[in-house]
């Protein structure tokens, strides 16, 4: 080698290369949505006869203009989304003891296959053990677990600092400050969880390249010397990719509100639907070129022992 090389020093040219062999990028849509279609129509049934059943509470003013709703009567409307909410969350509690975990483990196996394909189809010296990435998702799993887990408590926690508690003194909430919390917990956990998940995400291409099983693998990831610092350095950068396209999806969410006069609800609900679906296409996208950029670094890394 002439010298280091960063991490992200020629993830251009991955991104190049994944963009010239859309088959990669498709398989990933499919084995991604085959899962995604079924598991959303399921949820979506079985909530909404729970949900749309009963009374959220909220009128016919709050919904059409939550803004100027929230704007008139604070206190009132923080009151009617708080109750919505609670029932919200005791249909989510009733739904997920059996629901949660019948997609968590359909979610192990469907993506630990679809990986398999995936990832052979980049490198086809890989070989098959999908019985090991299964293992390695259920510790991702895991791990993502207690990442939600505490972003749930810390929420509340801001919640009751912020909302529920002067609501219960009879004082206005704290809403702009709740928000400012939910954001900046969200964007410490997601970069936190960045700055550390690279290790499962690594470990199914050495299983794979290795023939490894679940714990050499993670242990093989950890052991990896100096490339561990550029395979952080690439998930931390596409992390901020990822927030980059929330940001776009929202920016471009919001462009046809100026136009609400001459708007109409269909139009809305089709444009969002777009934007959606392009930001899902592009986020699977990007989920590949990872995968390709972790595996170029590992084939360097190894070329140089």
């Amino acid at each position: 080698m002439g010298g280091p090389v960063r991490g992200t020093q020629s993830f251009v040219g991955t991104l190049s290369a994944c963009w010239r062999r859309p088959g990669v990028t498709a398989l990933e849509v499919l084995w991604r949505w085959c899962f995604g279609v079924v598991a959303l129509g399921f949820v979506w049934w079985r909530s909404t006869r729970v949900v749309w059943s009963g009374n959220l509470g909220l009128d016919g003013a709050l919904l059409n203009d939550p803004v100027g709703a929230i704007t008139a009567d604070t206190v009132g409307a923080a009151g009617k989304i708080a109750g919505a909410v609670s029932v919200v969350v005791r249909t989510v509690w009733s739904l997920g003891w059996w629901v949660g975990p019948v997609l968590v483990v359909g979610w192990i196996v469907v993506s630990s296959v679809g990986r398999t394909v995936v990832l052979r189809r980049v490198d086809e010296g890989l070989r098959a053990r999908v019985g090991t990435l299964m293992g390695l998702q259920a510790v991702r799993m895991t791990g993502l677990a207690g990442v939600f887990g505490a972003w749930y408590l810390g929420a509340g926690a801001a919640a009751r600092a912020m909302v529920t508690g002067p609501l219960g003194r009879h004082e206005d909430p704290n809403l702009v400050g709740f928000c400012a919390a939910v954001i900046v917990l969200s964007l410490g956990l997601f970069v936190g969880w960045a700055a550390v998940s690279w290790v499962v995400q690594v470990a199914p291409l050495l299983a794979m390249s290795r023939g490894l099983g679940v714990l050499a693998s993670l242990r093989a990831a950890l052991g990896l010397g100096a490339v561990r610092a550029k395979l952080a350095e690439v998930n931390l950068v596409l992390a901020v990719v990822k927030i980059a396209l929330i940001v776009l999806a929202m920016v471009f969410s919001a462009t046809p509100l100026p136009f609400e006069g001459v708007t109409t609800p269909g139009f809305l609900a089709w444009w969002w639907c777009g934007v959606g679906l392009l930001y899902v296409l592009w986020s699977d996208f990007f989920h590949v070129a990872r995968l390709v950029g972790y595996l170029q670094l590992l084939r360097l890394y190894e070329g140089d022992k």
